[in-house]
């Protein structure tokens, strides 16, 4: 599997497989509680890392604190090579309904919260997740972060669900490692989202290539082509793979840029996904998906 360095220009890079796993179906229904089936869920952990997959996408309010638990039983003390990303900005209230958790306040609380879940003495990477235009300022959260960063509780920072503005306003405060957005085949064009801005993959795809920034999608797997769309399908009969293998491949041929975390809480799912890696398509095949 190919690789991916995340803070390449700093004093500590961190360079890892290009399919990365994430966490979050491994909770309960609504992303909410302990998972239907404990060992499956520690077994799919054990497996990524034996598999060599060493990223790991999580966030103390799936569950809640579910994933980050689970991380910690099934793979602590961890490898060396291993990273983890955690994700803050956000809570979960007791209807399941999820929410803004960013004041510089709230923020110190969830990335205690997730050294101590986590078992960790600093998170090796930290995106901080928008929720929105709401009281507290972009850049007052991210100041807050970066303040914890010199702290020594951070290693690297990144954005999650940024638009471009927000992204080129977080460059010129100060390093950001990763960017997390929606991101697949399916979902290119531009997001409709309730406070205005784009906040997809393609908006940002190439500024992070320019300044060597990992683009890490999540929901890549979300099937929201339109019914007459047979791209994926007629690939995926090509080379005797599945749909999903073929929306992964398509994104690590898209650009070397990005790190797909494919997540389920089947086993079978994913050994799937981690061969998706394995499908090479042809410059033909990419014109054909484009």
């Amino acid at each position: 599997m190919s690789t991916i360095t995340i803070a390449q220009n700093s004093a500590h890079p961190l360079t890892v497989s290009r399919l990365g796993y994430g966490t979050m179906r491994l909770t309960g229904p609504d992303i909410w509680g302990e998972p239907a089936d404990r060992p499956q869920a520690l077994a799919i952990l054990k497996k990524a890392i034996e598999s060599g997959v060493n990223f790991l996408d999580t966030a103390d309010y799936y569950g809640e604190d579910v994933t980050n638990r689970l991380i910690a039983e099934a793979l602590h003390p961890y490898p060396a090579d291993l990273v983890i990303c955690t994700k803050v900005g956000a809570t979960r209230k007791p209807d399941k309904s999820w929410v803004p958790f960013n004041t510089p306040e709230n923020l110190r609380t969830s990335i205690e919260n997730n050294l101590r879940t986590l078992r960790q003495e600093q998170i090796q990477l930290v995106h901080l997740r928008l929720m929105g235009h709401g009281p507290v300022p972009f850049e007052e959260q991210l100041d807050a972060l970066f303040e914890l960063q010199r702290e020594g509780k951070i290693l690297h920072l990144g954005l999650s669900n940024v638009s471009r503005a927000e992204l080129e306003t977080g460059l010129a405060m100060g390093a950001i490692a990763t960017v997390e957005n929606m991101y697949g085949h399916g979902q290119r064009t531009t997001l409709a989202t309730p406070y205005g801005e784009s906040r997809g993959g393609e908006e940002v795809l190439d500024l992070c290539e320019a300044h060597g920034i990992p683009l890490i999608p999540y929901f890549s797997l979300v099937h929201s082509l339109p019914k007459a769309d047979t791209r994926i399908a007629e690939i995926a009969k090509k080379h005797n793979a599945s749909e999903a293998q073929i929306n992964l491949a398509w994104l690590l041929h898209k650009s070397p840029w990005l790190l797909p975390i494919p997540g389920t809480s089947s086993l079978a799912h994913f050994e799937e996904n981690r061969k998706g890696a394995d499908v090479r398509l042809s410059t033909q095949d990419m014109a054909f998906l484009n």
